[in-house]
This record gives structure tokens, C-alpha cells and sequence, in this order.
């Protein structure tokens, strides 16, 4: 159940964000500002790299990992591989958690290391590990870690994470809207020197300014019924999410809000990309999830008995309506089920904006449903 006067209560918000959620996403443009100003600290402008790497591998703890390397490999296109390494272990803690390269990579291949913590000895060991193989070794992660001193120790290039006070105060979540851009931002600084993709400092200008303007439309002083991630997250209060993409950026967009529904949230959602989503999602939306398969009871009881859950299609857009575009057949599909469909689609702009765009208004909805849910 959501409660959503809460949504238009900016103090009951502040109440219930324990994690302090609203503020990373609002700070998100600071992040990216702050990241490319220690990206340049480091040193990562002034590098002059012989070549393209023949294949990036990535290594990082949870969810802010994966969604790196899914965003970074998207942007890369076929330039050189990017791949993540997953870790192994008995827990999700950092000290049980490890990871290995693979037995190809050698001394023309870029690790990347990327973690809110630094403190996983798994990863300072990987990093020795890259050092002996051969292998360029760059670490995001918070300052004055064990990490830091290993990457340092072996030679790699070690960027600290840009972090806010209250990041300590509670364990950061992976999903949490600040914690990804702090990790990519140098990540994408870095491979545009490699020439695997275009991220040049203005670039990352445009994507902090359009974080901003997002942070003041998405806002919770904003009402719901001009706010586009509040309206998202009473739409889909009960439903089950089915995330679709449409465009090559929309892809991890859309991967993220699916993963950030689940951690944040505790929502279940389904993710795929047009057009073939519709073949794939054709039959859950004509089974039981589908509105029109359980009409409203009119003897169920308001009170006790929750409504049933139903699906509700998302579709996110990173190119214009017009041209070859399977928008059409998706709301087709969605409505001859009696399927709602909610959509968001960017302002024009470069890429990274238009990705940052689809990134921050679906990280808002995930915090107001996760602060406003009632179990």
C-alpha cells in the first residue's frame, strides 16, 4: 500500500528517509561535478594511453558495479569488450567476498575496480593479482581504504570516490542514487581518454546540469501532479512493473529502475527491450496479472482485503516519437489487455544526458515508493 499524502508531505518525506535517499538523488549533479574534479586530481585528463584496451574488465561489490559495467559497455558499443567480473563467496560481506581474472588477461587489458566501500580484501588482492598479470589496474572507491592502499602499492591509479558526511551515517545502499554516479563518473572520464567512448569534461558538465534540473522538477516540494517521479510511484503502487526500453541507452536505464525497485523498494519488476518485449511479456500480460483477468469484486471487502496485484508496463524512451519505433505495437499490446502504461521520455540532448535523464526520474520514483510504501 502506498501512502500517498506522504508524497506531498516534504517534511514526512524527510522524516522517513532514513537512508537519506531524496538528498543523494538530489545531489547527484554535485557528485558529478565533484567526481570529475577528482578524476582530474588524479590525474585521469592528463593520461596519454598507447592504444585501446582489448577488453575492459570491471570488478565491484552489488548492484552499483553491475550497473557500471552495463552502462559503460552500452556507451563502448563493440570498441572493446566490457565485462564484469562477479564475485564468489559464502555471504555478501566484504570480507567473504573475492574475485578472480580470467585466464586470458594480460598486459593489453584494464581492470576497473569500483566499490562504495574499499575495504574488501577480495579486491585488494585482485588488484595484485592485475599487477602481476600485467594488467592496468584504475580504482574508484572512498578515500583512505585498504583498497587505496593497494591499488596505490601495485602501481594502479586510484581515484577516491566523491562522498557526502552522511554517507556514513547509515550502510550505503548499492541502488542508492548517489552511489552510482560517484563510481561512473571517473569511469567515464577515463575511457573517453582510452577513446572507447565520448565523456569529455563538458560532457560531464551537461550530465551534472541536467541531474540538477531533474533534482528541481522531481523534488519533494514539488506536488504529484506536476512531478513526473511522484506521479511514477503512485501509478505503480500495487502493480507489478514491467520495465520496457526502447533506444540503446534506455537498456541499463531501464535494468537500473528494475534493480533499484528491488533493493530500495522491495518491488519485483521485469525488464526488456523493444521489440522483443512484446514477444517475451505477450503471455504474462494475458494471464492473471492482466486487469481485465479479475474484474473489481464488487462484494470484496475495501478494508481488509488489499486489491489484486496487477501488471502496469513502463515504457522508457531515449529517442524521439517518429521514425522506427516499436512505441506503437507496445501500447497496443498494453492497452488490448487492459494493461495501463506509463511513459517518460528525455528532453533532447546528448546521450549521456538523455541517459542521466531516464537514470534520475526513475531513481526518484524508487525512493518515494520505498519511503511512502506502508507494509
Amino acid at each position: 500500500m502506498l501512502d500517498e499524502p506522504l508524497l506531498d508531505s516534504p517534511e514526512g518525506l524527510a522524516e522517513a528517509d532514513h537512508r537519506a535517499l531524496l538528498r543523494g538523488a538530489a545531489e547527484a549533479g554535485a557528485r558529478v561535478r565533484t567526481a570529475v574534479r577528482h578524476a582530474a586530481e588524479a590525474g585521469v585528463h592528463d593520461l596519454v594511453p598507447d592504444g585501446r584496451p582489448r577488453a575492459v574488465l570491471i570488478a565491484g561489490p552489488g548492484a552499483a558495479a553491475t550497473q557500471a559495467a552495463d552502462l559503460l559497455g552500452t556507451l563502448a558499443g563493440s570498441g572493446s569488450p566490457v565485462t564484469r567480473l562477479a564475485p564468489t563467496g559464502v555471504a555478501p560481506a566484504a570480507g567473504a567476498l573475492r574475485w578472480e581474472l580470467p585466464g586470458w588477461a594480460g598486459s593489453v587489458d584494464l581492470l576497473l575496480i569500483a566499490t562504495p566501500d574499499g575495504t574488501e580484501p577480495g579486491l585488494a588482492l585482485l588488484s595484485e593479482q592485475a599487477y602481476r598479470r600485467g594488467c592496468t589496474v584504475v580504482a574508484v572507491a572512498p578515500a583512505r581504504t585498504p583498497l587505496a592502499e593497494a591499488v596505490n602499492g601495485s602501481h594502479g591509479l586510484f581515484v577516491p570516490m566523491a562522498t557526502a558526511p552522511y554517507d556514513q551515517d547509515e550502510p550505503l545502499a548499492a541502488a542508492a542514487p548517489g552511489v552510482l554516479w560517484s563510481l561512473l563518473t571517473p569511469l567515464l572520464a577515463l575511457l573517453d581518454r582510452t577513446g572507447l567512448l565520448t565523456a569529455p569534461p563538458d560532457a560531464l558538465d551537461k550530465v551534472a546540469d541536467r541531474l540538477d534540473r531533474i533534482a528541481e522538477r522531481c523534488g519533494p516540494a514539488i506536488a504529484t501532479y506536476s512531478n513526473p517521479a511522484k506521479t511514477l510511484a503512485a501509478e505503480l503502487a500495487d502493480a507489478l512493473p514491467i520495465v520496457w526500453t526502447e533506444g540503446v541507452s534506455a537498456g541499463p536505464a531501464g535494468r537500473r529502475f528494475a534493480a533499484a525497485l528491488a533493493e530500495l523498494s522491495g518491488i519485483p519488476a521485469v525488464v526488456a527491450e523493444l521489440p522483443e518485449a512484446l514477444a517475451a511479456h505477450s503471455a504474462l500480460l494475458a494471464g492473471p496479472l492482466a486487469a481485465s483477468a479479475d474484474p473489481d469484486d464488487f462484494f470484496r471487502d475495501r478494508v481488509e482485503e488489499p486489491p489484486a496485484l496487477h501488471a502496469r508496463v513502463v515504457l522508457l524512451r531515449d529517442r524521439p516519437i517518429g521514425g522506427l519505433t516499436a512505441a506503437p505495437a507496445a501500447r497496443d499490446l498494453a492497452l488490448s489487455h487492459d494493461t495501463p502504461i506509463s511513459e517518460l521520455e528525455p528532453e533532447e540532448g546528448g546521450e549521456l544526458e538523455t541517459l542521466a535523464e531516464l537514470i534520475a526520474v526513475t531513481d526518484f520514483a524508487a525512493v518515494y515508493l520505498a519511503l511512502a510504501s506502508r507494509t
